[in-house]
């Protein structure tokens, strides 16, 4: 079996799955950081691929990174800080992680206006 990343976003202050959230999956090796891909989460709140395809699959340092801000700003959650003109507590939210084998790896999000977790899912 080949290894493969697939993530996933909850939205915990709404209740449901995280809609037209992109995530991105970038390669760290040392100081260099290159782009792989790019995703919009589906009504699920996964991507409709793995960020990782098995073909792809090299053991290495990752960073997915949730654009969380543009979707907080679209979700009509009613808090002064997502207010169009405001900074955003939370805009972007890297995670950077290692995968050691070839496996499925599975990197949800669990998210809220003000905070958030990961965990290594199954």
């Amino acid at each position: 079996m080949s290894g493969y990343l697939t993530t996933h976003v909850l939205d915990t202050a709404m209740g449901c799955p995280a809609v037209g959230l992109e995530v991105e999956l970038y390669n760290i090796d040392g100081k260099l950081r290159r782009q792989l891909c790019s995703a919009m989460t589906n009504a699920d709140g996964r991507t409709d691929e793995p960020m990782l395809a098995e073909d792809e699959f090299a053991v290495g340092v990752y960073e997915l990174v949730f654009h969380v801000g543009h979707y907080f700003q679209k979700s009509g959650l009613d808090f002064d800080e997502l207010a169009e003109d405001a900074p955003l507590f939370l805009d972007a939210i890297p995670i950077r992680f290692g995968l050691a084998l070839p496996r499925h790896y599975h990197v949800p999000l669990l998210l809220s206006p003000f905070g958030y977790s990961t965990y290594r899912g199954s």
